[in-house]
């Protein structure tokens, strides 16, 4: 297995970021345009996820290449992204893309269950080495997170049924990032209250 190498952390992020803010981006911009090929009409919104598919096989790819290691969550959202986003274009149905995030969620959530179940925080196999805790704050904070994933899971599911695509396109964008951000730092008493303190670890 090759080593895993660290990469400038801006790359690290375009990477990560790039497709989504380039599908936002892109949406803007041909969101009311129509494209006809080879006598079949696509929307705006099925052209750009046409783009939006092979771009983050890209970025992924060239991640994979610089940094020699590839997380199972990446693995997971690549072949989503592949199967909705395929499913999408295939069947120019925009619901497909749109459930996607609602699967993605919903399965995340239900990996941190089956690991509660189990008396054990998968969440802290992830994260262990970002924020050391004691045993009791993880399966806290895994419970917490697997209830959050839930509800972004259901909040998916209102928007794109309920609402505009553009207002969807809004929430995939920033909504789930910002939301995520909010979570976590509302957790800073946890954190604190079961921090492994350095003497502690040694």
């Amino acid at each position: 297995m090759a080593e895993k190498r660290e990469i400038n952390p801006l790359m690290k992020t375009g990477l990560e970021l790039g497709p989504v803010i380039a599908f936002f981006i892109a949406y803007l911009m041909f969101k009311d345009d129509t494209f006809m090929v080879a006598g079949r009409e696509y929307s705006g919104f099925i052209f750009v996820t046409a783009g939006f598919v092979p771009l983050i096989i890209l970025t992924t790819g060239i991640g994979w290449k610089l940094t020699g290691h590839i997380s199972k969550m990446q693995i997971m959202t690549l072949v989503l992204v592949i199967v909705f986003g395929g499913l999408t274009v295939w069947l120019n149905d925009p619901k497909f893309l749109k459930i996607k995030p609602t699967i993605f969620f919903s399965l995340m959530g239900a990996i941190l269950g089956v690991g509660l179940w189990r008396g054990q925080s998968y969440l802290r196999y992830v994260m262990e080495g970002m924020m050391p805790l004691q045993d009791k704050g993880w399966m806290i904070l895994t419970r917490r997170l697997m209830w959050f994933l839930f509800a972004t899971a259901l909040a998916n599911e209102l928007i794109w049924r309920f609402m505009s695509e553009t207002t969807w396109v809004y929430f995939k964008t920033f909504g789930d990032t910002a939301a995520m951000f909010v979570f976590f730092m509302s957790q800073t008493k946890l954190f604190a209250e079961y921090a492994i303190e350095e003497d502690s670890q040694t």
